[in-house]
């Protein structure tokens, strides 16, 4: 990557400027034309580097301040299809699959939730494991206690 690349890239990194013409505005930034800037960001689209601009919401300044993360031991020949299922639930912010760690993490399942409260993660959780037929399968809630940061991901 240029210079100019990486220049560019650290601006988008830091999220769209309010502006009317935000690319502009980083274009400014970077020192080159708009239209640099625009054929930057196609060109890594077109290379699948970037796939998407998404929105960072802060959700404890929303009041979703009872954030969950849901662990669960799935046997390995069951794992994608209910992954595939619990991913499509709204109430699940996240979910992902990770290696176990015997002999003291057995879990391979990752989901989170944010919600308003404690009461509606546990009756979310007894909706999608009745729903999905995993109330068998051994989990466990850990509930975020305190924020210390809170951003997109940042690779240069």
């Amino acid at each position: 990557m240029t210079e100019l690349e990486k220049r560019i890239l650290c601006e988008l990194q830091k999220g769209l400027p309010l502006e009317t013409r935000p690319y502009l505005a980083i274009a400014e930034a970077v020192g080159c034309k708009e239209t640099d800037v625009l054929q930057f960001i196609e060109a890594k689209q077109t290379e699948n580097i970037i796939s998407r601009f998404g929105l960072i919401i802060m959700h404890r300044t929303l009041g979703y301040e009872h954030n969950a993360m849901v662990v669960w031991d799935i046997p390995d020949n069951l794992v994608d299809q209910i992954a595939g299922e619990m991913a499509n639930y709204d109430c699940v912010n996240l979910c992902y699959r990770r290696p176990r760690v015997p002999p003291d993490w057995p879990y391979n399942l990752f989901c989170m939730i944010h919600a308003k409260s404690r009461g509606f993660v546990y009756e979310t959780l007894k909706i999608i494991q009745s729903e999905l037929q995993i109330d068998s399968y051994q989990y466990a809630v850990l509930f975020s206690e305190k924020a210390y940061k809170q951003r997109g991901a940042k690779y240069v």
